[in-house]
This record gives C-alpha cells, sequence and structure tokens, in this order.
C-alpha cells in the first residue's frame, strides 16, 4: 500500500480539498482508496457526510486494543472508504509521545490496512510535533498544496530544512500550486520563477474557485457535481503525477 499525506505546516492553503478530491480520484482510476481524517476539526469525514467519531479514539489503534478495519466506513463511492476524524486526535501528540515504539506500531498499522487497499490518503492537521515526525515515517510522499505567496514559499524552505536535519529517512515531497488567482501579480510571478522554491513543484496548478468552495455545500468531491470546472480537471491532473511518482 503506498501512502500520500495531504501535508502542510500552515492551514488554510487547500489541504484538505486536496486529500479528497486525490483519494476520490485514485478511486476512479480503480485503486482500493483509504483516507484518513486525522484533522480533529474532521473536514474530510463533513465532505463523506460521515459523523467524526471513532469509538475509543484514536489511541486504541495505537494500543491495538481495536482494529483500524473496524472503524472505517465506507462513502458513497464505491472503492473509496474512509477512516474519520475524531476529536481525541487533537492530541495526538501526547498520545504518540506516551506509546512505546509508536513508529513500529504504525507502521504494523499500515501493515493491516494494506491488505484491503492500495493507496492510503492522509489529510493531516496543520502542524510540525511529534506526530508529523512519526507521518515522515511512514509516508512515501508528501503532497504539500502551497498558495503561491511569500509565506507559504518561505514555509516549504522551513518543511525541507527540517527534513534535512533530521537526518534520517524522509519521504519524497511533491508540492503543487493551489488557490491560484491570476489576477494577482504575485500568484503569477511565483508560480512563472520556481528557482526561489525549495522543490520542483508538480505541473499541475489548483485555480483558485468558487467550485472549490461549494465541497462544502454538496459534501462531495468537486468532480461529482463540476467534472467539468477547471479546478477538477487540475485535481486529476495531479492525481495523475502523484500516481506517476508512487509507481
Amino acid at each position: 500500500m503506498k501512502i500520500v499525506a495531504s501535508y502542510n505546516i500552515k492551514g488554510g492553503v487547500g489541504k484538505t480539498a486536496g486529500a479528497v478530491n486525490l483519494a476520490y480520484h485514485a478511486s476512479r482510476q480503480g485503486a482500493r482508496t483509504l483516507i484518513w481524517d486525522l484533522d480533529p476539526q474532521g473536514a474530510a469525514s463533513f465532505y463523506f457526510r460521515v459523523k467524526p467519531k471513532v469509538k475509543g479514539g484514536f489511541s486504541r489503534f495505537l494500543r491495538r486494543r481495536r482494529h483500524a478495519m473496524e472503524a472505517i466506513r465506507g462513502t458513497d463511492y464505491e472503492g473509496l472508504d474512509l477512516l474519520p476524524a475524531d476529536f481525541s486526535a487533537r492530541h495526538i501528540d501526547v498520545l504518540l509521545a506516551r506509546t512505546r515504539k509508536p513508529t513500529r506500531r504504525l507502521k504494523r498499522l499500515m501493515k493491516e490496512l494494506g491488505k484491503e487497499y492500495d493507496v492510503l490518503y492522509l489529510d493531516c492537521a496543520p502542524s510540525i510535533g511529534v506526530g508529523s515526525e512519526h507521518l515522515f515515517d511512514i509516508a512515501d510522499v508528501l503532497a504539500v498544496p502551497t498558495i503561491p505567496t511569500t509565506l507559504s514559499v518561505n514555509t516549504l524552505k522551513q518543511l525541507k530544512k527540517h527534513l534535512a536535519r533530521r537526518g534520517r529517512r524522509a519521504p519524497a515531497v511533491l508540492p503543487f500550486f493551489s488557490m491560484v488567482d491570476e489576477r494577482k501579480s504575485m500568484h503569477r510571478r511565483i508560480c512563472k520563477d520556481k528557482r526561489a522554491l525549495a522543490y520542483d513543484p508538480l505541473q499541475a496548478r489548483i485555480p483558485y474557485s468558487s467550485e472549490v468552495e461549494r465541497m462544502g455545500e454538496h459534501r462531495a468531491p468537486l468532480s461529482t457535481y463540476a467534472a467539468r470546472s477547471k479546478p477538477a480537471k487540475a485535481y486529476a491532473r495531479l492525481g495523475d503525477e502523484i500516481q506517476a511518482h508512487l509507481n
């Protein structure tokens, strides 16, 4: 099973929209897909019309008192399941810090899920801490939505420095421009001049669009109600690029 984390230190950059639409695209391509909502706000769970609640909370998976498969819920889309958010995930750093050999336990959990799924998308909370460190150890790819602004670009540089300082295995970092507004000169300039970025971005760019914001109204992936829209097509191209890196 391949693991793709939709991750950014910053919030409000299109992380959940990316996870939801990329997971949906993967399932449409025939992959047995699971999305795990690790953000205690539960936005991905909301989009899929699933109550953000896991009996016993996140810690039961780590203590192996409950199999993760018991908490998984089906979505309205064939081949796409969801492990819902739980408010206890707000304490994920504390839970992992108190757990003996947490990375080993997480890898064991991933192995169990890998028996049923081809790809796992993680919708991560915006942070960098103990939880993020273990995420870096298990993920194959970090898909990093990056708004073309100075602060977002600087955050991407901070991530690269942090991964280099860790001195151990790091996932592939695949940033992509999100919420791109071609009317803004800064957005156009940063998208055009990629030399200032810490990593080479993927080619697909997600445009700023009210269609993406309407995901909350429809509570559904973008392609289910606006398949011909520019952002829906952009997410499809982005999904294909990420899949090419996973192969």
